[in-house]
């Protein structure tokens, strides 16, 4: 008659192997010579290999790609500290380069991963094997990358004008602030030029707020167009502008305006089959010790800016 104890130890070890095979993680055991013992089903569906084909064979030899001295270095430390050791998809995106299966993430071409190193000892305690077990984080990763992109997408829209594409007011000011702490520290040249489109109110009154709106937009561009990658525009309020200009000299920003002036000048709005042009009155200031603070500095090139208003318009005052 058959050992009812037996029979039990039997089952409970048949139920261990199923569960092992069945989790819906993927489970890899390796001797000490990176030699693979354990292989379970997650595996042999997303590698494509079967029990039978990598039992006893190295890892590395299996997958070439794997970063094999990074990972060596990683199963050292858990033989010999004993100590579990994580790496998660945002150190790593996978270790092993499998594809994912769900619709979630249908239009991803990788799984991401977390994988857990385990140190797998023998009845006297010592580590003679390590258990890789890989987590699908696919979905988690594309949902915590999507978010990240939505509250990158509310930062922008907080910062951006609306009308222009530009940073605006309180963005810029914030730019400004900055900036001038910079050139405290730094001593470098700095320019601040403030700019405004001439007669205005006669655009909007004379052709609609509409015509007037397209004519800030095609300003907005022009600026966007003649400043470099590091300089910073913003729209100050209404059809006033503003732009910094990190290391530049006075001269410099000269320069710059009167190209922006001469281009403003070369361009037509057409608004309902009608067309007219504009002007627009610009002022500098090169940051100086002697400023306060950055509204003061801001002060002076708004004063370049009624300068060149009170001088008949359409042109660059330094100040």
């Amino acid at each position: 008659m058959s050992d009812p104890r037996n029979a039990s130890a039997i089952d409970k070890f048949h139920w261990h192997t199923e569960l092992l095979q069945n989790l819906d993680v993927g489970l890899v055991v390796l001797d000490r010579d990176y030699r693979v013992q354990l292989w379970n089903r997650f595996m042999v569906n997303h590698s494509g290999m079967d029990e039978s084909g990598v039992l006893t064979q190295s890892i590395f030899s299996l997958f070439a790609e794997l970063p094999e001295k990074w990972l060596k270095g990683k199963m050292q430390s858990v033989f010999m500290l004993r100590n579990r050791s994580f790496i998660t998809w945002q150190e790593r995106t996978c270790l092993f380069n499998f594809k994912p299966d769900r619709p979630f993430t249908g239009k991803t071409k990788q799984m991401y991963q977390n994988v857990t190193l385990i140190p797998l000892t023998n009845p006297e305690g010592t580590v003679t094997h390590i258990g890789i077990i890989i987590y699908d984080m696919t979905d988690a990763a594309i949902s915590h990358q999507r978010l990240a992109k939505a509250n990158e997408e509310l930062q922008s829209l907080s910062r951006t004008d609306r009308l222009t594409g530009l940073n605006n007011r309180g963005y810029w000011e914030e730019c400004l602030e900055r900036e001038y702490n910079r050139f405290l520290r730094s001593g470098q040249p700095s320019c601040l030029i403030m700019l405004d489109i001439d007669h205005f109110k006669k655009i909007n009154d004379t052709y609609g707020h509409p015509a007037g709106d397209k004519a800030i937009r095609a300003l907005s561009s022009l600026i966007q167009n003649h400043i470099r990658s590091t300089d910073i525009a913003g729209r100050y309020g209404g059809e006033e502008f503003a732009i910094l200009l990190p290391d530049t000299a006075d001269y410099q920003a000269e320069v710059l305006a009167e190209r922006l002036r001469l281009a403003v000048q070369a361009l037509e709005i057409v608004y309902r089959e009608q067309s007219f042009v504009f002007t627009i009155s610009l002022g500098i200031a090169q940051a100086s010790a002697d400023d306060s603070d950055h509204d003061h500095w801001l002060r002076r090139a708004d004063q370049a800016l009624y300068q060149s208003k009170l001088q008949g318009r359409d042109q660059t005052t330094l100040l």
